[in-house]
């Protein structure tokens, strides 16, 4: 699974890094000819593991591209980057897309709200916005794809946890709660977020397509 993630984010960043601090996971990068870092056991979040091996690294941007993604589209990698490369006020950007109504009560599918510029206004585990008048607003989820500046993410690392993050166990409510924005881009890409042994099967479903062969 992550050498499938880490072939797809190379054919769009400059370079790739799988930050860990699980033996077995830089085993399997190193016998594939990957770059790997190992990293603090100790690190509350994988944007905080990241941000360990970013302090290292020259460059303006940094992508945390998840390792539970293995079907990724590496136009999404590029649609999360292009708000960073095209606005200097934008620190932090996310993906989004338009959520199934099967997902909506599924607390493995994080939903996002957004204002009118695509700013995020709240993360949940919980069905958001509800609706109470049976209304269809577009109900969106969100995929666990980050864009960072690197001295954002710098800064974001070193802040406290606090109480909705702990509640949702979401890492990017931390940004909201210390009042940072986060850009959301509704993608059209459709990919398996690897939460589950079901979702594991789907996407070795879709492997065994012939469009992925």
């Amino acid at each position: 699974m992550i050498e499938h993630v880490y072939r797809r984010a190379a054919m769009v960043v400059d370079a790739v890094v799988v930050a860990t601090d699980d033996e077995r996971i830089a085993a399997a990068v190193e016998r594939f000819g990957g770059t790997v870092r190992m990293t603090s056991p100790e690190h509350r979040t994988g944007t905080d593991r990241i941000a360990e091996v970013a302090r290292d690294l020259h460059c303006d941007i940094v992508i945390n591209v998840q390792g539970d993604l293995p079907l990724i589209e590496p136009a999404m990698i590029a649609e999360v980057m292009r708000p960073l490369i095209n606005d200097a006020t934008i620190t932090m950007s996310t993906l989004c897309a338009v959520a199934d109504p099967a997902e909506y009560a599924n607390p493995h599918v994080v939903k996002v709200v957004v204002d009118r510029q695509g700013d995020a206004l709240y993360f949940s585990r919980a069905p958001i916005p509800f609706l109470r008048d049976g209304g269809r607003p577009a109900l969106f989820k969100h995929i666990g794809l980050y864009g960072y500046r690197r001295d954002f993410l710098m800064a974001f690392a070193a802040l406290a946890q606090m109480p909705l993050e702990r509640a949702e166990s979401l890492e990017q409510l931390r940004a909201l709660e210390h009042g940072f924005r986060i850009r959301t881009i509704e993608t059209r890409h459709q990919t398996i977020e690897v939460d589950t042994p079901g979702d594991l099967e789907r996407v070795r479903r879709q492997l065994a397509t012939p469009a992925h062969t």
